[in-house]
């Protein structure tokens, strides 16, 4: 278990008597702080946490890694011999605490030499993979996963301190903001196998280029290690162009015989699931998994190529597909009149609205598409909001667009053919669950998508909450 010791060593070597207490949580936050917390005091463009400093200690924290001295507190120098450990609670100061929470992840993550690690990343389906493959890798292994949304330089360290000795795998979840991020995780991690789940224009407008997202991405490709496995999307250009730049093993997965793992005969069964066939080696395994959306068979495919890459049976990684009730951002609750609202406003790329949209088209029922602002994706903004205009008029009875972006998905259906009384377009969030409130009949399907700055879950909650929902729940 995480101890002061392990703290103290982790950043100079230095264990002395009397630093066994066991930590029982490592945290950012000191509302969040336990009995026997070590808390990490970050600066923050609106809160330094060095300023609460002494409310960790006062809900119980024992000790505080900080980059400035506490006024009070009896306070160590990382790195520096010490002949006593000071009486709890005490502060460790360190140059930057972002490098110092960084340096007792790996130091932690070294003493777990037998673990085996995964690494996932990709433009879109990263946490969705991460869920289902630690469903898979739980059939046999006791396995530790990104908690939340933790896959940066702050969240995957936080990860690894919460690996113990009970643990035999690891799935990390690995997102990335700027070149040389993946690289640290991966360095950090050290994983075995690295899995690629697509690429896209997602954080377009800070990468600035497609090519610089592939070579942010293949960062944890090329850190695998010779031993290691390279999971990669044999139906992406962009990923299976990262097999020559690794030592690694490469393992595709993807929707033709090309790929080691590939499925075939897929159907959607709306909000029941989907079935397909798996096709590894001459054989075949007949599934239906509780994912919703034909584009879930991809995750699934990464899943089970992980499950294959540790050695599990196809028994327990079937059992691990067909268990999973993990679709985590896509939720379904009711709205106006008895109609089903899909709640995915988490966040959206022109692939992931896409991939939505052709779910809706599965469902039965009248069908609305609520469609807001996808953010970030740089020079292919324009060209992303078409595409999706021209799908969501394939499938929708009605579009409700939202905010400025959102318009040109809106411009872009009407030039391609979508009628007046078939377009609404709305400038904000609360326009839009107004008119929605009016406009949804029984019976209706109604998907709400769209970037996290686009607050469209302000619209769910609008729709979930109306009085005539209230009375009939």
């Amino acid at each position: 278990m995480l101890s002061l010791g392990h703290i103290l060593a982790a950043f100079g070597g230095y264990t002395i008597k009397g630093s066994e207490q066991a930590l029982t949580t490592v945290e950012i936050d000191s509302r969040e702080v336990k009995k026997g917390s070590l808390f990490i005091a970050f600066p923050g463009e609106q809160v330094d946490g060095h300023d609460f400093v002494a409310d960790a200690f006062a809900n119980g924290a024992i000790g505080a890694v900080v980059h400035r001295p506490i006024e009070g507190f009896p306070m160590v120098t990382a790195g520096q011999p010490l002949e006593s450990v000071p009486q709890t609670p005490f502060c460790i100061q360190v140059e930057k605490t972002e490098a110092g929470l960084q340096q007792i992840a790996r130091y932690w993550r070294n003493h777990f030499e037998g673990i085996d690690v995964i690494g996932i990343t990709g433009s879109v389906g990263k946490t969705s993979t991460k869920e289902l493959t630690y469903e898979v890798l739980s059939q046999r292994f006791n396995t530790l996963k990104t908690p939340k949304n933790y896959n940066n330089e702050i969240g995957l360290p936080l990860t690894l301190l919460q690996l113990a000795t009970r643990h035999s795998h690891a799935v990390l979840e690995m997102g990335m903001y700027a070149k040389g991020e993946i690289a640290l995780l991966a360095e950090i991690a050290r994983p075995r196998v690295g899995v690629v789940t697509n690429i896209g224009p997602v954080h377009l407008s800070r990468m600035g280029t497609i090519e610089a997202i592939v070579e942010a991405k293949r960062e944890l490709i090329e850190a695998l290690p010779a031993a290691g496995v390279a999971i990669l999307n044999q139906d992406d250009e962009h990923v299976i162009g990262m097999a020559s730049h690794t030592e690694a093993q490469i393992f595709t997965y993807g929707m033709t015989p090309d790929a080691d793992l590939w499925a075939s005969s897929v159907t959607s069964q709306g909000l029941e699931g989907i079935r397909f066939s798996l096709n590894y080696q001459g054989d075949v395994w007949h599934l239906n998994v509780p994912l919703l959306g034909r584009h879930s068979v991809h995750t699934a495919l990464r899943a089970a190529a992980v499950g294959l890459a540790c050695s599990m049976s196809w028994e327990e990684i079937i059992l691990g597909l067909q268990k999973s009730q993990s679709q985590l951002r896509l939720v379904t609750v009711r709205g106006p009149r008895n109609s089903l609202i899909i709640d995915d406003s988490y966040n959206a790329s022109p692939a992931s609205v896409i991939a939505a949209l052709n779910l809706l088209a599965d469902l039965g029922g009248r069908k609305i598409a609520v469609l807001g602002d996808m953010l970030e994706l740089g020079s292919a903004e324009e060209a992303g909001h078409r595409l999706v205009g021209r799908r969501a008029l394939e499938v929708a009875d009605l579009l409700v667009t939202v905010g400025e972006r959102g318009k040109i998905i809106s411009d872009e259906a009407r030039l391609a053919g979508m009628t007046a009384d078939r377009l609404v377009t709305t400038k904000n969030t609360a326009e839009a669950a107004e008119q929605l409130t009016n406009l949804i009949e029984a019976g209706d399907i109604v998907l709400i998508k769209g970037s996290l700055g686009a607050q469209m879950d302000r619209i769910v909650a609008a729709l979930s909450r109306t009085k005539e929902n209230i009375h009939r729940d």
